[in-house]
């Protein structure tokens, strides 16, 4: 067995920080268990460029952070910067809890608030600036804004964040980090998702390029994950992975950068440059300077962890939901109802008779096209269910890509469910993105991580 990948079974199985001299002298791979949570709606803040569902599925992660060490779970998103946790107001210790989980900073003795001199504190590549409270505290006061137009205030600060979800392991140094301790992280009301197996979320890890996020304050130049159709069964690593070609076939496009500042162009996402969408074996009539960024930067196409479903914008939506309409005929009925659409974006749909799957074998494979690499939407991960929503004996489906413009977003959003059984590595020494089609659940087995 090769050192590296008998040092990643070793660590996965513990999981224990292990190192590799001959391979990876400087490398110490952390990991994560990656699950798939239902959150109810408004339970995360929104970015003008994302869409939140009501019953949001989301990929969370858990952490230790402080000193004693507080199990928190928190969302992992690529598209965001600012890691945020829901913190207890002042009065509250570690020992009492309130409603909701949350991180109590008194209970930590390495919890530190970050002051307005902090060069933390000018950043300037967040949605909302940190700003300066003036009020005699001097903290570095962070907002962030919720699908339902309200707002979320909070302080800059910085603790110690420890890998995994027990305290146990005290191996690996803990990684000083800044975060928005937040007073308030989502709502309760009872459209929010009373709907009873809904996970709540202590928090949020940004993990785009941005000089906040986690990704950039821990100095990983890599990570990579992968999402299981079984909820427990992802597995996100932080560092090298290097595993061998045979194991993980990983296909590489460059990440894409414009050579000037844009106006519309988020440089501090993962963006990729998209090439072509195939239905089937029919490539779509789509002209390239439709796929690629405009002039000021609008229309880039992001790989976002926390957005659930994939956005085209108007035109390539118009030409797949023409050809998969027209391929799926013979397999599935057209819902054809001109004024449907789920979630005001996914009006590609369907009726198929209620309690049982419809037959998805039978549809045709969505492929994205990039430079070096593809990604293949099948099976279970073309439609989803409309909750609710019934036509006589019939249940609705619809496709699981959606009509940016309808949102409205300016850009290609691919979001995780179709990276779902993908495992998908971004190398920032090298500027690009790896992809690979894996089972992740035996992935994970086969790297030793028990579930």
């Amino acid at each position: 067995m090769p050192p590296l990948l008998l040092c990643l079974l070793l660590f996965l199985a513990a999981p224990l920080p292990c190192s590799v001299a001959a391979a990876v002298p400087a490398a110490k791979p952390r990991a994560f268990r990656l699950r798939a949570r239902q959150l109810p709606a408004g339970a995360l803040p929104r970015l003008p460029s994302k869409l939140r569902f009501h019953h949001n599925v989301s990929l969370t992660v858990s952490l230790a952070v402080g000193t004693p060490p507080q199990n928190v779970t928190m969302v992992l998103d690529t598209g965001s910067e600012l890691s945020w946790l829901l913190c207890a107001p002042p009065g509250h210790h570690h020992h009492q809890q309130p409603a909701g989980p949350s991180f109590h900073p008194r209970s930590s003795s390495t919890f530190a608030s970050v002051p307005c001199t902090s060069p933390q504190c000018s950043s300037r590549d967040l949605p909302s600036p940190p700003s300066c409270d003036g009020a005699g505290s001097h903290q570095c006061r962070v907002s962030l804004s919720y699908a339902d137009g309200s707002t979320s205030d909070g302080a800059l600060a910085t603790d110690v964040f420890r890998v995994g979800s027990t305290s146990g392991d005290h191996s690996s140094p803990p990684l000083r980090s800044a975060f928005g301790c937040m007073s308030a992280a989502y709502d309760s009301s009872p459209d929010a998702g009373g709907s009873g197996g809904a996970a709540a979320s202590a928090g949020l890890l940004g993990m785009n390029r941005g000089s906040l996020s986690f990704v950039s304050q821990a100095r990983t130049r890599r990570f990579s994950y992968c999402i299981s159709d079984r909820d427990d069964a992802g597995v996100l690593l932080l560092g090298h992975s290097d595993l061998p070609s045979s194991f993980l076939p990983l296909n590489y496009t460059p990440l894409y950068q414009p050579a000037l500042p844009l106006p519309y162009f988020d440089r501090v996402a993962y963006s990729v440059q998209l090439l072509g969408i195939r239905v089937g074996a029919t490539h779509l009539p789509i002209p390239p300077s439709v796929l690629a960024p405009d002039h000021t930067g609008a229309g880039q196409t992001m790989v976002d962890s926390g957005t659930q479903f994939t956005f085209l914008l108007g035109p390539a939506y118009a030409a797949l939901k023409s050809e998969f309409l027209k391929q799926a005929r013979p397999a599935l009925p057209a819902l054809n109802e001109p004024g449907f659409a789920f979630q005001e974006a996914f009006d590609t749909c369907f009726r198929s008779p209620a309690g049982r799957p419809p037959p998805v074998r039978r549809l045709p494979a969505v492929t994205l096209l990039f430079k070096g690499a593809e990604m293949v939407v099948a099976g279970d991960r073309l439609l989803y269910k409309v909750p609710g929503e019934r036509r006589g004996a019939d249940g609705v489906w619809c496709l699981t890509f959606g009509n940016a413009d309808m949102v409205p977003l300016t850009a290609y959003v691919i979001g995780h469910h179709h990276q779902m059984n993908v495992w998908v590595e971004y190398d920032l020494e090298r500027g690009r993105v790896g992809l690979a089609s894996v089972r992740c659940d035996v992935a994970s087995e086969r790297l030793g991580l028990m579930l």
